[in-house]
């Protein structure tokens, strides 16, 4: 039987086609079904960047399926945490989530080798989000 994951994490940017990809791609990569993944662009591009994901292909994991989508109130009200990177103020706010803004370079119109030190960025926050989701369990919920 399968078991609820102990997270729900949504990612955002403007475009949802660099940072907010390889962040749900790491996050889907490191912790399987433990944590649920969303992401989300408060203007969605047309396509994932290419050098997104080429880069992410370099550590093994593929983008080429994943599609840009519109940022929802429904997608942030079903999320504990919500980590926005670059959206602005373009993403509601619900109380009970966990809010974190991830300063970030933007991938947009970069070459594969400007992209890998952003990645590895992303990585490294990703790996510390698993820790804390692992360690403290959902945030509580609404009352």
């Amino acid at each position: 039987m399968p078991s609820t994951p102990a997270a729900s994490v949504l990612f955002v940017c403007v475009h949802n086609a660099g940072r907010s990809q390889m962040a749900a791609g790491f996050l889907r990569h490191l912790a399987g079904d433990r944590v649920e993944v969303r992401s989300a662009g408060s203007l969605p591009g047309d396509q994932v960047n290419p050098a997104a994901v080429e880069a992410m292909r370099e550590v093994g994991i593929d983008l080429s399926g994943q599609r840009p989508k519109a940022l929802t109130p429904g997608a942030v009200q079903a999320s504990d945490y919500v980590i926005t990177m670059g959206c602005g103020d373009a993403c509601p706010v619900f109380p009970g989530r966990a809010y974190l803004d991830w300063a970030l370079a933007d991938p947009a119109g970069k070459g594969v080798e400007s992209v890998r030190p952003i990645r590895d960025e992303i990585r490294t926050r990703i790996e510390a989000l698993v820790a804390e989701i692992d360690a403290a369990g959902p945030p509580p919920a609404e009352g």
